[in-house]
Order: structure tokens, then C-alpha cells, then sequence
């Protein structure tokens, strides 16, 4: 019988942004439940067995925010060991802008917010999210 490499979960992560007058912004949710509840994190959540990575972005940015987003770049693929204290989790980050809808917080965010971009560098985020949002070069 052969023996198959174990299996990762994976994820989408949504990295939201509108300009605010002279002020670039972007949205966080605080999380509803553990890990990390309570914390910012940007909105995401795992790939369905019938989604593409592109599709699980745009599903979570909805359920999460009530944002229907447009998929702009990818920022990069995460994948150290221990990002997340559930397992082994590799995702995929893109920057996203908003096609229609008001920002609400739901399914399992407690809160979601407009947050301008020069305020990121003092937050502490959920996961590597902060590694993610500088990576993003917002500021």
C-alpha cells in the first residue's frame, strides 16, 4: 500500500482596502471565537473541498463582513510551521477591494472595522497577520 504525504488544512485571507479621503484603510474583524478570540485578524477562514483559493477569499470576506469583494493580487503564500495553534495551515493572502455591500460584522466576527493603514504598525494581530499586512505595503 502506498504511503501518502499527510494532508494540511488551507486557507484564504482577505486583505481589504479603500482609500478614505487622503488615507489608505483597511479591514479587520475581531474574532468571535478561539484561537486568538477577542484579537483583530484579517477576514478568512479555510478552502471548502469545492472551492479554488480565489473563490474561499470571496466567500469568507462576505460571511465575515458583508463586503462582496474583487480579488486584486496575491500577496504571498504563509506556510511556518505553527501560524496557527489549530495545525499545520498554509494560506494564501490576497488584496481585495470592495465591489458592493456595507461593512457589518458576521458569522464569526464579532466586530468588524475600517482601520487606516498608518495605525497597523501599533495593533497586535491574530496568526502572522501583521506579517501579512506589511507585506502588503499599505503604508
Amino acid at each position: 500500500m502506498p504511503e501518502y504525504p499527510p494532508r494540511y488544512a488551507v486557507t484564504a485571507d482577505a486583505i481589504i482596502t479603500r482609500i478614505n479621503g487622503s488615507q489608505k484603510e483597511i479591514v479587520l474583524i475581531k474574532r468571535a471565537n478561539p484561537p486568538f478570540k477577542g484579537e483583530y485578524a484579517l477576514p478568512g477562514g479555510f478552502v471548502d473541498p469545492d472551492e479554488t483559493v480565489e473563490q474561499a477569499c470571496i466567500r469568507e470576506a462576505l460571511e465575515e463582513t458583508s463586503l462582496e469583494v474583487e480579488i486584486g493580487s496575491l500577496v504571498g503564500i504563509y506556510s511556518a510551521p505553527g501560524r496557527d495553534p489549530r495545525g499545520r495551515t498554509i494560506t494564501a493572502a490576497f488584496l481585495c477591494m470592495v465591489k458592493d455591500g456595507e461593512l457589518q460584522p458576521s458569522d464569526d466576527a464579532a466586530e468588524a472595522n475600517w482601520i487606516k493603514a498608518s495605525q497597523l504598525g501599533a495593533m497586535r494581530l491574530a496568526f502572522d497577520h501583521a506579517m501579512i499586512v506589511k507585506d502588503a505595503k499599505l503604508t
